[in-house]
């Protein structure tokens, strides 16, 4: 019988190998294999659940995992686009599971979550990009788990009208949507999105609910100027985003976009103060920072520093 190896990313196989950098010391993690890991993964295939954490190659996996911290990636483990720092398959999609949003309500309560991150690939091929079965995860895990708090980490729907407001009136606790770069690297990193559309995307969540939380974020080290970064904060302080997180890119594969520098912890700190200046009431900045690492703890301080004004 013969064997099909389904490539995990025939779109970028005819691109040049980028040979990765030597990570610095304070890059190192530590391999998963923790009792809670095991644990965490067992509830993850029982319920049939696609992570980000797995697909997208985290550092921070072990740790999380030990903790009974997942960030779960709805509607498949394929992507409509092929972003040159993403490590999730490209592809033609699978229709929708119509068990998703239930099996996920489950595995949140089962692991008794206080907060969850729900994040997606793109799927440009729904006509709502998928908004509905967001929603339809939210109104699940209220069901299934109702003291936990939700973050969705949401793409850009593609400028499919009323996407924003159907996630939103499923009434998450924190939207989050990322710029992940500056501008200027659009269009080789983020090739099938628009700044601007992310933007406006993060600005009219905030008009249409004054109230919702906002966030977002960006990787460093992939070649842009301190005053990029800092051109990006003010674009987002512009759209009322209220809190900002900063990471160091790491490349998936030598097919991937190449890492031009590693940004120091000390340099992070200094972006982080000037994000901080700037008016951000929450400000996550370091070189293993993710959209969801530690985001339950990051969520109450932010949730404090607003009810302190």
């Amino acid at each position: 019988m013969n064997t099909i190896v389904k490539l995990r990313h025939p779109e970028k196989r005819n691109r040049p190998d980028n040979p990765p950098l030597r990570k610095p010391p304070w890059i190192r993690v530590k391999a998963p294999g923790s009792k809670g890991y095991r644990e965490t993964l067992s509830i993850v295939r029982r319920h049939g659940l696609s992570t980000v954490c797995e697909e997208a190659g985290c550092p921070n996996i072990g740790e999380c995992w030990e903790n009974k911290h997942a960030t779960m990636m709805i509607m498949g483990d394929t992507c409509t686009r092929a972003c040159a720092f993403c490590n999730v398959a490209t592809g033609k999609p699978l229709p929708l599971d119509a068990n998703e949003p239930i099996n996920v309500g489950l595995a949140v309560a089962e692991m008794g979550l206080a907060h969850v991150v729900i994040t997606s690939v793109d799927r440009d091929d729904l006509d709502d990009g998928g908004a509905a079965h967001f929603a339809a995860v939210i109104r699940a895990i209220r069901a299934a788990a109702p003291a936990t708090t939700i973050e969705v980490l949401t793409p850009d729907f593609m400028h499919k009208s009323g996407a924003v407001e159907t996630v939103l009136e499923a009434r998450p606790d924190v939207f989050n949507h990322n710029l992940e770069t500056v501008p200027r690297l659009y269009p080789t990193i983020r090739p099938g999105a628009r700044y601007f559309t992310s933007l406006e995307l993060l600005h009219r969540i905030k008009r249409l609910d004054a109230a919702m939380f906002t966030k977002s974020g960006m990787m460093v080290g992939l070649g842009e100027s301190r005053e990029e970064v800092h051109q990006v904060m003010d674009d987002l302080r512009a759209a009322q985003v209220e809190f900002l997180t900063l990471g160091q890119y790491l490349q998936p594969t030598l097919k991937h976009a190449a890492v031009a520098n590693f940004i120091t912890p000390d340099e992070f700190d200094d972006y982080a103060a000037m994000a901080r200046g700037k008016g951000f009431l929450m400000v996550a900045a370091s070189p293993l920072t993710r959209s969801s690492y530690h985001a339950g703890d990051d969520f109450e301080k932010l949730r404090a520093a607003r009810a302190n004004g």
